[in-house]
């Protein structure tokens, strides 16, 4: 039983995605090795509807052909949820719940978070068919959630590792919500980087922000290594080389953009990112 003191700094209720992709059971699995490590309730949850379906019940000629889809879907969604009950249930977690949603997967999604401290979900798959929808579903809901969302890459196969973390800042707020929203993995980690890239060796670096966003991880209990590069690369190029050179586990940042993606952080490193991580991300908006 974890003390008021380790609850404190625990993520408490754990939200999962679940879907038909391929990288499913292994999210599933690490959904459930964290609510195992931090004594959570773990959330399975399965929406059933897409936008599209909604747009073509609009039209009443399709009312058949839609409500024959909308029901192909939810039995999947049910089916989903009752798999991740079964191994909730043999992976003997102590608290556990799954559900089949037909609301919209975004809207279902972050509604959902509003419950839960961390949401769990999966860098979209290039090569499935509905992969556009699949990112245009993730790009809203680290838009709109107001959780932190850990995004597994759809080529990872392993257990989830954090002992290697890279904090990537900027001084902006979602850059500092991010680093907050991640303190339970970084207080179990090894080894963590502060790191912040700039363009110009001559211009002014901003030491002082970087030594007093040190002090206060310090004070949160997480010891960092303040490293402050020059670069000409695109920062999200520069982030993925920072995190092969460190052999990091996770990347945590914050997730920039507004409607339609306006991004504004590192001339689009949120995006590099999402398409070309190579390990975990957390991400906070």
């Amino acid at each position: 039983m974890l003390s008021k003191e380790m609850i404190a700094m625990s993520y408490r209720s754990l939200l999962v995605a679940l879907d038909a992709t391929p990288a499913n059971p292994v999210r599933v699995s690490i959904a459930i090795a964290l609510a195992r490590e931090f004594e959570a309730h773990l959330i399975g949850l399965a929406p059933s509807a897409t936008v599209e379906l909604q747009a073509l019940q609009a039209a009443a000629a399709m009312d058949d052909y839609v409500s024959g889809a909308c029901a192909t879907l939810l039995a999947q969604a049910r089916a989903l949820a009752q798999n991740f009950h079964q191994r909730c249930g043999a992976a003997e977690l102590p608290s556990f719940e799954a559900l089949a949603d037909q609301t919209p997967a975004a809207q279902s999604l972050a509604r959902h978070a509003q419950c839960a401290d961390l949401l769990i979900m999966s860098q979209p798959d290039p090569s499935l068919p509905d992969h556009r929808q699949h990112a245009a579903t993730l790009e809203q809901v680290l838009l709109r959630c107001v959780r932190p969302v850990l995004l597994i890459p759809y080529t990872h196969r392993e257990p989830l590792r954090t002992r290697r973390v890279l904090l990537a800042w900027d001084g902006s707020r979602e850059s500092v919500r991010a680093m907050t929203d991640a303190l339970p993995l970084l207080r179990r980690a090894d080894n963590v980087w502060l790191m912040h890239w700039r363009r110009d060796a001559e211009g002014e670096a901003p030491a002082e922000r970087l030594a007093c966003q040190r002090q206060w991880l310090a004070l949160q209990g997480v010891d960092a290594i303040v490293r402050e590069e020059v670069t000409a690369l695109p920062i999200g190029d520069a982030l993925l080389n920072a995190a092969s050179d460190t052999g990091a586990d996770l990347i945590v940042m914050g997730a920039y953009g507004h409607a339609r993606w306006a991004e504004r952080l590192f001339g689009g490193v949120s995006r590099k990112l999402l398409e070309s991580m190579t390990v975990p991300v957390l991400m906070s908006h």
